[in-house]
């Protein structure tokens, strides 16, 4: 160097001939300026020399051969690296070490691409599909089976039941009969329209009705007290000549004593015990 400089700012010697290194306007010789200023290498710990070249990090020093991933030595310079608490890697280390594994491939989720993230596991963007039609699912609605991500249209057809009534996917809940699904709000008296999904109904030609209209448009009346005699809690009737009465309606039309499992007469339309009939 040529330099006005005659003398090292420190020891004094002549610095004619020499190199020599500025700092803040004065001259050092080489040893000097080493010993003064050089930053220490944090691989190595031994001093970045001037004519070294000194590679810098969050305020921390390598000499250029020293700056190498910590887990498999390649040299760093002037490649992409990470650091995980102070420590360097190259990018592959580091996606091996702490990168997420994607669920359907599991592979690792490189630094910098796109990462799908549901129910707490990973998907690269493109192993994020749905299952059956294979489209990309993104941030769309989806659903999942089996541990299978599908989207909506493609689960529904494939696996939702669809209301026999409306015809429509059932997506929660419903209602069985005969074998068919319904809709709860599907599911109601053939007659009257009542929903029956939480009330006791009766089955007429596939068809399902409350207690009440059946009792009124199919149920067989009591000769006795004309009311509706139906099955529901297993109620017991008797049937005589086309003519049927509940089991506590069966009794003597004079007396009134019950005549289930008793002999009895008729007369016209009443039936007597035998006593009565006798009489």
């Amino acid at each position: 160097m040529s330099s006005s400089h005659t003398d090292c700012h420190f020891c004094l010697q002549s610095l004619r001939g020499r190199k020599y290194a500025l700092r803040e306007e004065n001259a050092y010789c080489i040893p000097c300026y080493d010993s003064l200023y050089a930053n220490p290498c944090q691989e190595c710990k031994q001093p970045i020399e001037c004519n070294s070249k000194d590679l810098a990090y969050k305020g921390r020093h390598w000499h250029e051969g020293c700056f190498r991933c910590a887990k498999c030595s390649r040299s760093l310079v002037e490649k992409p690296f990470a650091a995980k608490d102070d420590v360097l890697l190259c990018t592959e280390c580091y996606s091996d070490e702490y990168s997420s594994k994607c669920f359907h491939c599991q592979k690792t989720i490189m630094p910098g691409s796109r990462k799908m993230e549901f129910k707490g596991s990973s998907w690269h963007e493109s192993c994020f599909v749905c299952q059956y039609c294979r489209q990309p699912l993104g941030t769309k609605p989806l659903i999942t089976k089996d541990n299978e991500n599908y989207c909506v249209p493609c689960f529904e057809k494939q696996f939702a039941h669809h209301c026999y009534a409306c015809k429509k996917v059932i997506t929660s809940g419903g209602v069985t009969y005969h074998d068919q699904p319904w809709h709860k709000e599907c599911f109601v008296c053939a007659a009257c329209k009542t929903q029956l999904s939480r009330q006791r109904f009766i089955s007429k030609d596939e068809y399902p009705y409350c207690v009440d209209c059946f009792s009124e448009f199919y149920a067989k009346k009591c000769a006795a007290c004309k009311k509706p005699i139906t099955a529901l809690g297993g109620a017991k009737y008797i049937s005589f000549e086309e003519r049927q009465w509940h089991g506590e309606c069966f009794n003597c039309a004079k007396c009134s004593i019950s005549l289930a499992g008793q002999e009895f007469l008729t007369r016209q339309d009443d039936i007597l015990c035998h006593k009565c009939g006798s009489a």
